[in-house]
């Protein structure tokens, strides 16, 4: 596996970061919650990550909106992109924690910085009739969160 630099670097003495790589999840999913959580505060997003896991709130999906339907509040398509959340809600309590590690306080902090990107595709064949196969592959992602400092 490759070492996976950050795509952004700020000022290490007020902002925090962390990083899941080759995750399991949809790519697609991941920017739609990504768009979402940048600029939110920690404790709201947290609240949000929540409530998309609960499927009390939906995530608006503005590129990848095919077949989305209509959802509560001011978005026109939404989904509820359950194992993503699951893997934002762990990446940001990763951050949160290296905030503490730090001496900064999570409680203060907000989402500055969200990146998703492919990661290594892992190939896989499902098979067919009369002895062929096609290719089932899986998508991975890197997300990687920076926190900064309100000050």
């Amino acid at each position: 596996m490759a070492r996976i630099d950050y795509t952004l670097e700020m000022d290490p003495k007020t902002t925090s970061k962390a990083m899941g790589s080759e995750l399991h999840i949809s790519p697609k999913k991941s920017r739609e919650l990504g768009r979402a959580l940048k600029g939110m505060r920690t404790q709201n997003a947290k609240r949000y990550l929540e409530g998309v896991v609960a499927k009390k709130q939906a995530v608006p999906f503005k590129r990848h909106c095919e077949g989305a339907g209509h959802r509560k509040g001011p978005m026109a398509g939404g989904r509820y992109p359950v194992d993503a959340a699951k893997a934002f809600l762990k990446i940001l309590e990763n951050a949160g924690s290296n905030a503490e590690y730090k001496g900064l306080d999570p409680e203060r902090m907000y989402i500055a910085h969200v990146a998703t990107k492919g990661g290594r595709v892992i190939p896989g064949m499902i098979a067919r009739a009369r002895g062929r196969g096609s290719p089932h592959n899986t998508d991975t992602v890197n997300i990687e969160i920076i926190l900064n400092e309100v000050l």
